[in-house]
């Protein structure tokens, strides 16, 4: 049996914001934005390079938004992936990593090297880096 997970609801209180942060800041493909009923509208995005998407609207989910923390997203290259967010306008922490349970700035090497965003409604995001996978 293969298990997969593919797609995560975030809640946003801005459907058209939250849209523009995720596609035109983040980079996410738009797969889907479509309103099959009243009061229900679904915005499907998926980062550049994943099987797993992230889906926003309304009449999805009733958290709160901003309610989702920590979600990751792994990349080969934090290095660059940070600094093409931030080019983009994404405010991202600096990076960093811990070593005996004290963080510090920079690389830590690979699943050790992290760095923080927020979407306008407060749903973190860490960036992590792991090794590059076939």
């Amino acid at each position: 049996m293969k298990w997969a997970i593919e797609l995560v609801p975030l809640p946003v209180t801005d459907v058209d914001r939250a849209k523009r942060f995720y596609a035109e800041q983040m980079g996410f493909a738009v797969d889907v934005d479509a309103r099959p009923a009243e009061g229900f509208r679904v915005v499907q995005l998926t980062p550049a390079g994943s099987a797993c998407s992230i889906v926003i609207g309304t009449g999805i989910v009733s958290s709160s938004p901003g309610s989702v923390q920590g979600l990751h997203l792994c990349v080969y290259d934090i290095e660059a992936a940070r600094a093409e967010l931030v080019e983009r306008g994404v405010a991202v922490e600096p990076i960093r990593h811990m070593v005996d349970g004290v963080w510090h700035e920079g690389l830590g090497g690979e699943y050790n090297a992290f760095a923080s965003i927020s979407d306008p409604d407060g749903n973190t995001w860490t960036l992590q880096q792991v090794p590059k996978r076939d």
